[in-house]
């Protein structure tokens, strides 16, 4: 089933991305993917951004574990019978399978006309509120996690203008759930409600964020400095 699904998914991108132009849908659908190239080290700004996100909001959720009581999630039980190897093909599988759906439904058609309209902040919440929604197990404990995700993969889409880094994120973030849950039996959101010190917990995070932010505001300054580059390159036209 891995291989059928990747060969679907690899029309699907394709689809979204204004190929086959038989209508007249195929540049809309293509600039609301967003799927722009990068230069290298806006991607390596990117990733390193969204990464420090990622690692923040996991530390953050183990200190609100402490105070607030999250919902638990477990495997399905059925899936003990399924041998390791299948299990572990399921979970890489489902990890990229997310990341560029889930990306280009929220981050690329469904953030650009928002934050086009109503500015990014609003993109945010909205398509935070939708992909919790969309997720089985969305409580309303888990929506200030989910908007916290969309803020972390948004920002990284509007600073680059393009959703290949969020996907890159968020599969690799697929990848780290998927694995933790599988070997610890529980959600990333359940981890550490006691153990460590609070206030080192605290100290830990408020560095992370602090280098967060200073990657964040590196990857606006290159993708301006990329985006002005790629504008004033001279084009030639064809022999």
């Amino acid at each position: 089933m891995v291989p059928v699904t990747a060969i679907y998914l690899w029309f699907f991108w394709r689809y979204l991305n204004g190929d086959w132009p038989g209508d007249d849908t195929a540049a809309t659908r293509r600039a609301s993917l967003r799927a722009h190239a990068l230069p290298l080290v806006v991607w390596a700004w990117a990733l390193l951004a969204g990464g420090l996100g990622i690692i923040a909001l996991v530390l953050a959720l183990r200190i609100a574990n402490r105070f607030v009581a999250l919902p638990d999630q477990t495997l399905p039980p059925e899936l003990a019978q399924v041998p390791p190897i299948t299990l572990i093909s399921l979970l890489l599988a489902a990890a990229p399978i997310a990341g560029i759906i889930e990306e280009s439904a929220f981050r690329g058609y469904m953030q650009g006309p928002i934050e086009r309209r109503y500015g990014l902040v609003v993109a945010i919440l909205i398509t935070g509120t939708m992909f919790a929604v969309a997720h089985l197990d969305f409580t309303w404990q888990l929506w200030p996690y989910y908007v916290a995700v969309a803020a972390i993969y948004g920002t990284v889409t509007h600073l680059t203008n393009s959703i290949l880094p969020a996907i890159v994120l968020h599969t690799a973030g697929n990848l780290y759930s998927n694995f933790d849950l599988w070997l610890h039996g529980r959600a990333e959101w359940q981890a550490g409600t006691t153990t460590g010190s609070l206030w080192m917990q605290a100290a830990t995070l408020a560095i992370i964020v602090i280098v967060m932010v200073w990657a964040y505001a590196m990857l606006a300054r290159v993708a301006v400095s990329g985006s002005r580059t790629s504008r004033s390159r001279p084009t030639h036209p064809s022999p």
